[in-house]
This record gives structure tokens, sequence and C-alpha cells, in this order.
């Protein structure tokens, strides 16, 4: 008689707007095309360290009908970014054992997948991975899920600061998120529209800034400026405030409003907006629907052809599967300094630093 396969699910990291759709792509194809049972994993690996577990059907996803999932951000299975789990893998490892789980799906980014990576070697679980992250960070993928709907979130909150900022001759510094990488930050404010974009990757000048904010200014008669500012862009070398050496404790947008008003000697009105978790909510975008639910059916139909260790990706307008290990050896993916967008903003006149600042 033939047993029907238990497959566990769970996300991982900071939330981002698709993976309930991911869920729902999933729980559709495992349970309609191969009667599979699935497990949601509450809260990551805690569920498994905690041996609990939520059954998942398609009846019991909808709301009289009405499938809520595809658009609702956030994930109805709850996440952690902290804890110590690598100092909890046999308990997390029995866990797994405990649910009667024949395969486990990760949702989640770079670091996430890095310690998922470690537990399915440890348990030799059958395990496929799905990237997550608003960071656009993880190698060997041209999508993730969560990255466009954040782009999309940033941009709008641009275009509502560009009129205000116009309006008052203002220079609007925005911090974005981005501890390592400046993927969020350099597309959002091309898209946006940026005068400045600074990131972790690139070196810039405080200098360099004050004389593009005059040269828009006295040559072009801009009397605003929009400068996008990644949280984990580095302290300029020739800081006025700081020694290159420290990092402000005030966030990466005053430092830089502190150091314009300084070098235009208080010459300029600057406001700084962080926009911080809002960047992680709202109703995923199309394009993250659509990534998400490709990559929860590419996820099954690994599992269904015996495959373990890989994570899904998109390559060339569709998705294919490449070995988790490649991936966590080239990730976190930074931000090139010959990037092609790094070339472009430079075409259209942005200021995106430079490797002699």
């Amino acid at each position: 008689m033939k047993t029907q396969k238990r497959v566990g699910i769970l996300t991982s990291g900071g939330d981002c707007p698709g993976l309930n759709a991911v869920i729902r792509s999933v729980v559709s194809h495992a349970t309609l095309t191969h009667d599979w049972q699935v497990l949601g994993i509450p809260y990551a690996t805690k569920g498994l360290l905690e041996i609990q577990a939520i059954p998942l059907s398609m009846h019991g996803l909808d709301l009289r009908g009405i499938d809520p999932l595809l658009n609702m951000g956030g994930t109805i299975l709850g996440s952690i970014n902290k804890g110590d789990t690598l100092n909890h893998i046999d308990e997390i490892l029995a866990g797994y054992h405990a649910l009667k789980l024949d395969a486990l799906i990760g949702i989640g980014g770079d670091g996430s997948l890095a310690i998922l990576n470690q537990l399915q070697t440890a348990g030799n679980w059958q395990f496929i991975a799905i990237p997550k992250t608003i960071d656009n960070d993880v190698a060997l993928t041209e999508h993730v899920v969560g990255f466009d709907t954040a782009v999309n979130t940033i941009v709008d909150a641009l275009n509502r600061l560009t009129f205000t900022a116009a309006s008052h001759d203002r220079v609007m510094i925005v911090e974005v998120m981005g501890r390592s990488a400046g993927h969020l930050a350099l597309h959002s404010g091309i898209a946006g529209g940026a005068d400045v974009i600074l990131i972790p990757e690139i070196p810039y000048s405080i200098k360099d800034i004050c004389s593009h904010l005059k040269e828009l200014r006295d040559n072009w008669g801009r009397k605003f400026a929009i400068v996008v500012v990644a949280e984990g862009a580095q302290v300029a070398d020739d800081s006025l405030l700081y020694a290159s050496c420290q990092k402000p404790s005030c966030g990466m947008g005053q430092y830089i409003a502190d150091e314009i008003r300084s070098c235009s000697h208080n010459q300029l009105d600057i406001r700084v907006s962080v926009l911080g978790h809002i960047q992680r909510g709202g109703i995923p975008s199309a394009l993250d629907r659509l990534v998400a639910t490709a990559f929860g059916k590419a996820a099954v139909d690994l599992l269904a052809n015996g495959d373990t260790g890989k994570m899904v990706s998109w390559h060339n307008g569709q998705v294919e599967a490449v070995a988790l290990d490649a991936v966590l050896a080239q990730s976190p993916l930074r931000v090139a300094e010959n990037y092609y967008l790094v070339e472009t903003a430079r075409g259209l006149g942005i200021y995106v630093g430079n490797t002699n600042a």
C-alpha cells in the first residue's frame, strides 16, 4: 500500500511580500497533483524544535470560497530571524522525525538557507530551498520572492517625497534597508529618480556629494534633490563629523544629512525619512506573485523527482534548479563596481560614489 508523502514547509528570516503565494502554490500542487500531505511549520525551525505543525489544504486556506493567500503580505506560518538554531541541532532533527516528515521546503534568504542547509545535511533530509529577500543578495538567481514589491514600495515613497521636496526646495534623504548589499537602494533609486545613491559596496565622498548638489542648483536650476542611502553604507573617508573607522549611532540617513549641512554651511533645507519596516510590508506585486507561484510549483516537482539539496532559481525566463551549496558559496551577492545598473545610474547623472573616494 502506497504511503502518502508528508511534506513540511516553513518561512525563515525577515518577512516579505509573496511568502503566502509560495505556500499557496506548494499546497495546491502537492495536494491536487500528488495527493501529498503538507504541514506548515510555524516560526521556522522553532516549530521543528517544539514539534509543532499545521495541516494545510486548499479548503483550509480559502475564506468562503475566496483564496486570500495570493495577495496577502507577510506569512501565515510566522517567521523568526534570531536565535541559536545551530545549538539545538539534535532537538530539531528529532522534531523533524517526530512530525514524520518525508521532505522539507524552506523559504528564506541566504542566512536562513545556510542554516537550513546545515540541518538538512546533518539530518539527511530531502530538502528544497526557495529564495526570498528584499535585499536581492541570493546568488545564482535573477529573481527572488519579495524584492520587486520592496522596490515598488520605496519608489512609491520617493514619488511622494519628490513633490514635497520640490514644493519646499528641500533635500530629501531617504534611508532604505540593505546592511551589506545595495541592490534595493540602487534599483529603487534609479526607478524613483534619485540624484544621489549611496550603497555599502561603493565608497563615496562628502565633498563630491555637496558638489553634485551645488551643480544641480547652480547649473540646472534644481532647487531640490533626492538622496537614497542604504542603511549599511559606510562612513565617508572625508567625513567631517566621524573618523572613517567609526559608524554613527544615529543611522546613515541622519549621518548624511548632518554631513551635508556641515559642508553646505547650513544653507540647505534637509529632511530625513527612514522607511524601515514599511519596506517589508504590503501586497505582493504581480511579478512577486508570479515568481512565488512558479517557485512553489517547481519545488514540489523537484521533491517528486527525488531531488534534494537544491534551490529553485529564475534564469532566462524560466525556473531551474541549482545546487544549494553553490548558491551559498557565492552569497550574499553584493553590487559590483562595474554592475550595469551602476553604470546606468552614472550615465543618467546620478552620483553613486567612486572607487577613488
